[in-house]
């Protein structure tokens, strides 16, 4: 016989991935809680016992996705031949993970200005293992002796993040918004790429 508390653990898990599936298609702002009832044949009385508004669990939705991210990163760890695949994987990873979750992310561009703590929370743990991943490929690479050594490799990896973070399409719309629109995506992720080769022959030379 299934404790109780698996059965609520199974039914939490499929409210998250309906109201996944709902955020992903619809946004945040499309996105009602009866629907993600309805989409459960579940009563709104017992989603709002699980999850008492819908940003309580947008924001349970959010961690769910960025843990399955922040896995991917840290599986990578130390696996790479040299700074120029670290960096690209950061790029591409990252690239891949806004366009496949761009309608997600409407929630940013509705609230960029009042996000809750929860969701820089979030960001900042993402951030900290992109960084990480970057950090150790840096002193990975300078052990082997293939780049000069770095004095604070925190600090530089830092540097690059701020400043792939500020590469920005040409258009207005999006440098007003923390996220661009979708058609300057891969124009955005090409610039990044682009600078953290310039960054990595900085380091070689």
């Amino acid at each position: 016989m299934i404790a109780t508390n698996e059965l609520q653990d199974v039914k939490k898990e499929k409210i998250l991935e309906a109201a996944h599936q709902r955020f992903l298609h619809y946004g945040y702002s499309k996105t009602t809680m009866n629907e993600i009832a309805g989409d459960l044949a579940m009563s709104k009385a017992l989603l709002y016992y699980y999850f008492p508004d819908k940003s309580q669990l947008y924001i349970a939705v959010m961690q769910r996705i960025s843990c399955d991210y922040l896995q991917n990163l840290s599986s990578k760890v130390n696996t790479f031949n040299n700074l120029q695949e670290a960096f690209e994987f950061q790029i591409n990873t990252q690239h891949e993970f806004i366009l496949s979750n761009y309608n997600f992310f409407d929630f940013f561009r509705l609230n960029e200005q009042n996000l809750p703590d929860m969701i820089w929370e979030i960001v900042g743990q993402v951030h900290q293992s992109e960084r990480d991943l970057l950090v150790t490929a840096i002193k990975t690479e300078v052990a082997k002796g293939k780049i000069k050594p770095v004095a604070n490799p925190n600090e530089i990896v830092e540097l690059l993040l701020d400043a792939l973070h500020g590469v920005r399409g040409n258009t207005l719309s999006y440098k007003k918004t923390m996220f661009p629109n979708k058609e300057h995506l891969d124009e955005i992720r090409k610039k990044r790429l682009l600078l953290s080769e310039i960054f990595i022959n900085g380091l070689m030379h």
